[in-house]
């Protein structure tokens, strides 16, 4: 959580994060120059700057693809967690690496012409009306553009400035801006490329993407089992639940409930953290407070609150245990309210 925007906190973790995958992108610009130059056929050869723009290029949209398979895998498995907490540094990073394939691009293609640089990218292909001939290299901008909105304002400071619902609305270009880019790549290296590489990593990348999301979106509509205990909602047998974790369960109607067990006691809340919407249900109960996976931010399971100084609130629900098993009542309670949790081992009826 950041009361008064710090800049980023640089833990041994996100150091160790950052040191393997600035030492993945270095191996694999690496492989790939190795490679395409001894792949080359006899009598054929790429410049060095073509062989690198292919390189950021290729690069970007693998680090894209896997950046929206994040959300999907860390909700299939915990050990994806660690890179949903970082998703930050390698979607500011994935920009920056398109930023260099594009700045590649003009170098070479338009740098040595009389016009404007940028102006010449624009105005040397007009053929708007041809499919096999679109000008791809105007898709290819767009995308960055909408990349640099992102990374630009990626810090919280942007979040509480712009508000959460403008904010991660502007944020959600970035399935706007794959498209783009499945477009770009379509219209363009794979129309002058013969090797079935370009072809293979582009429906490969957009199906995963599209496959997960719709494997992960259609279990997230399953609602909550019901029982004939006065329209509760069950949860899980007390002995399935994880301490310190919580069971997500999703009524007909309303947001989804995280319901925790923190050792004996459970309770329930929102699954919706007021930040920027992130599950809360798939974070952990961190020094008594329940904390969001993606930003940190934190709420005490008795009333939903953010600790002083912060001031978040969320909606808190009754809970209880019969027989074994965890109930939750799906009628909210006002955000903040106190709730008292449920004890393992007592009688909640």
């Amino acid at each position: 959580m950041s009361h008064d925007y710090k800049a980023v906190q640089w833990t041994s973790f996100k150091i160790r994060f950052d040191r393997w995958m600035l030492g993945g992108i270095a191996l694999y610009l690496t492989l790939f120059v190795l490679i395409s130059t001894m792949a080359q056929p006899a009598g054929e050869a790429f410049a060095p700057i073509q062989i690198l723009i292919r390189a950021f290029g290729t690069l970007a949209f693998l680090l894209l693809t896997f950046i929206l398979c994040i959300g999907p895998l860390a909700r299939l498995t915990d050990r994806f967690k660690p890179f949903l907490y970082n998703r930050r540094h390698l979607g500011v990073t994935t920009f920056l690496i398109a930023l260099i394939h594009a700045g590649l691009v003009i170098l070479w293609y338009h740098g040595f012409s009389e016009t404007n640089p940028l102006v010449s990218l624009l105005i040397s292909n007009p053929r708007y009306d041809s499919l096999s001939g679109f000008p791809f290299e105007s898709l290819g901008l767009i995308a960055l553009i909408i990349m640099f909105l992102m990374a630009a304002t990626s810090h919280d400071f942007w979040n509480a400035n712009l508000g959460p619902g403008f904010w991660k609305a502007l944020h959600m270009g970035v399935y706007v801006a794959y498209a783009l880019l499945i477009a770009h790549i379509a219209l363009g290296a794979i129309q002058f490329e013969k090797h079935p590489l370009y072809v293979t990593l582009l429906c490969a990348g957009s199906a995963t993407v599209i496959g997960m999301h719709i494997f992960t979106g259609l279990a997230s509509l399953r609602p909550a089992n019901r029982t004939a205990l006065e329209g509760w909602l069950k949860v899980a047998a007390v002995s399935d639940m994880d301490d310190a974790r919580a069971k997500i369960v999703r009524p007909k109607q309303g947001e989804a409930i995280a319901v925790f067990r923190n050792g004996n006691k459970v309770s329930a809340v929102s699954n919706v953290c007021r930040h920027q919407g992130g599950p809360l249900g798939e974070g952990k109960i961190v020094d008594g407070c329940i904390t969001c996976p993606w930003h940190g931010f934190q709420y005490r399971m008795e009333d939903g609150q953010s600790p002083p100084p912060f001031t978040e609130k969320i909606a808190t629900y009754a809970t209880r245990i019969v027989d074994g098993v965890v109930y939750v009542n799906p009628a909210p309670n006002p955000p903040g309210t106190a709730q008292a949790p449920s004890l393992i081992g007592a009688t909640n009826e």
